[in-house]
């Protein structure tokens, strides 16, 4: 009987996670922490109402939806269910009512304690595996205040009994809480998915009409240019001429980024070694640090290579550094770090500049946006694009006042060259 009635709370648990799924359109509903906290509130004071009555203790899946409201919600979301857990147990009364208080305050105690943890996770089975520690630690403390209750009760003696009960009432929350949890992760994913396809239509679309206008603008560009350079060759009386041409090959050069974003074109792959690559480029924005009044630090890992292009790579570390550099005031540092591991070759830059909020943070990458007063966003977008063709991906991590963190990490195709010395052999 309690197996069956624990079963049919899975179903109650489940409801929310399949409502939010129906309402995951509706970004103002389904991002609101109270809609969530209200969602699992209801869900756990429905396990709560319809628990299993025994050995003087109420059996329920309550505090699933209490963990899940923290880890998906936010500490807003799993306030809401906390009270609603409080004030469901009162309406009901019974002689265990201080054990219940006592019992839903230390449950929450640890899903409010990891709940930043769990979102600086960024695989989907990491944070499941969490979600699942998380629920056990409900099971602790119940099966420690049902201890603590029954030593209140000194005519019991159904401990054997007792016994077929607690160890199914901890299987199946484990159970609950580790499927909730997938179909949490489940409908992140999609969600995640459907903006990733709407991000690479239109960047798809960007970059056809990209190089579409750039082609048809860079032509009669180069005709015009070719004749003043002629011009300045021949006649010496217009001294405007060679300003003219300096603004061309400023034209010339964001029409070429235009067009890398469109498609980047490597045209010459070689083996970069990626450490020598990196102090290239702080040698190079070295002048511009010391002007900001910002140091340049670093720690590279030797001997990593990688088979790209080292022009379009060192494009993209530039941008990087530069943009690291131009975020951070006076006597401020800028980290760069480059390491292999897990198969995949990380380069991390890291500031402590005026840093981004999460709305900024959302933006970056869309063309013609940026942070900088008089920048277009265009350096940003190609260098992603970049990234994106090399089979890399970018990640961005950001809080106001404290500065920036940008991860590049490269698939296992990168290798250090003693590695690729022992597979010749």
């Amino acid at each position: 009987m309690l197996a069956e009635k624990l079963l049919l709370h899975v179903l109650i648990i489940l409801a929310p996670v399949l409502i939010y799924y129906v309402v995951s359109e509706n970004k103002r509903v389904s991002g609101s922490p109270y809609f969530i906290g209200v969602l699992q509130g209801a869900s756990a004071s429905l396990c709560l109402l319809f628990a299993y009555y025994d050995y003087g203790l109420y059996w329920d899946l309550r505090y699933i939806p209490l963990v899940l409201a923290v880890l998906y919600g936010g500490p807003k979301a799993g306030f809401i269910v906390l009270v609603a857990i409080l004030g469901t147990r009162t309406y009901m009364g019974g002689d265990a009512l201080l054990f219940g208080y006592i019992s839903a305050l230390l449950s929450a105690l640890v899903p409010f304690l990891m709940v930043r943890k769990f979102n600086r996770l960024r695989t989907k089975k990491k944070r499941i595996t969490l979600s699942v520690l998380v629920g056990l630690w409900p099971d602790i403390v119940m099966l420690s205040i049902l201890l603590a209750f029954l030593f209140t009760q000194p005519e019991f003696s159904g401990g054997a009994g007792l016994l077929l009960y607690i160890l199914p009432f901890g299987l199946i929350q484990v159970i609950g809480v580790g499927f909730a949890s997938m179909l949490h992760e489940a409908v992140l994913e999609r969600e995640l998915m459907k903006r990733e396809i709407m991000r690479a239509e239109k960047l798809n679309t960007l970059g056809e009409l990209a190089a579409s206008i750039a082609h048809e603008v860079r032509n009669p560009l180069t005709v015009v240019k070719g004749f003043l350079q002629l011009m300045q060759q021949e006649d010496r009386k217009y001294p405007y001429i060679p300003l003219v041409l300096s603004e061309l090959g400023r034209a010339e050069s964001i029409i070429n980024d235009y067009l890398n974003f469109a498609k980047p074109e490597f045209k010459k792959i070689e083996q970069v070694n990626l450490a020598e690559l990196i102090t290239e480029v702080m040698i190079l924005l070295n002048p511009l640090a010391i002007k900001n009044g910002v140091s340049l630090d670093s720690y590279l890992e030797k001997n990593v290579y990688m088979d790209t292009d080292k022009n379009q790579l060192k494009q993209v570390l530039v941008n990087i550094i530069k943009n690291a550099i131009e975020a951070t005031q006076q006597e401020g540092r800028v980290f760069i770090k480059l390491l292999v591991s897990n198969n995949e070759t990380m380069i991390i830059v890291k500031d402590n500049g005026k840093g981004m909020s999460k709305e900024q943070l959302a933006r970056i990458g869309t063309l013609f946006y940026s942070t900088k007063d008089k920048g277009t966003g265009l350096g940003t977008t190609v260098s992603l694009r970049i990234i994106e063709t090399m089979n890399g991906k970018v990640s961005y991590a950001s809080e106001l006042g404290k500065g920036t963190e940008v991860k590049v990490v490269f698939p296992d195709f990168t290798r250090s060259k003693e590695k690729k010395m022992v597979q010749s052999v």
